[in-house]
């Protein structure tokens, strides 16, 4: 798919995952396109599955999530069966918000969010006692640094025109 976007395929895209709320006529104008090609392309990349969703982006700390950390898994045994039965206890975990594989020592890495430490501590304490986890590290954080979406897309608008 990446090869058959265009130059104004990747502007819309930049505009909508900086601000996914944009209507669709202030997104034509700001990549130089009319109303109705402007949408029909908008919804070519969502059929196309390039766009995934729109979401807000919301402010823990204002809603009651004070704690935001990274907790680190290893498990004993890392075959299929292993792995889904993980990713199937902690998907209706509310508190973690995101959960990748990775590839080494350490098998998932999930972001958290807790109220307060005695719920980050319940949680900790729910994963350590999962069948199959070895090890368990976590991280809280202090401060955001940087918060910017997944993909990088300012490169590849220049780099197709």
């Amino acid at each position: 798919m990446r090869g058959r976007l265009d130059s104004i395929d990747w502007a819309i895209l930049k505009e909508l995952q900086a601000d996914g709320s944009i209507t669709n006529v202030e997104l034509a104008r700001r990549v130089g396109l009319s109303a109705p090609p402007c949408l029909r392309r908008v919804r070519a990349l969502e059929a196309a599955g390039v766009i995934k969703a729109y979401r807000a982006m919301l402010d823990p700390k204002a809603l009651g999530f004070e704690i935001v950390c990274f907790a680190m898994v290893q498990l004993e045994v890392q075959g299929k069966k292993e792995l889904l039965e993980f990713e199937q206890r902690i998907k209706d975990w509310t508190m973690v918000r995101e959960c990748w594989t990775l590839s080494g020592d350490i098998d998932f890495i999930m972001k958290c969010v807790a109220p307060n430490l005695a719920a980050f501590q319940n949680l900790v304490s729910e994963l350590t006692s999962l069948p199959n986890v070895r090890n368990v590290r976590t991280a809280l954080t202090l401060d955001l640094i940087k918060d910017e979406p997944l993909v990088p897309i300012e490169d590849e608008v220049e780099a197709s025109s």
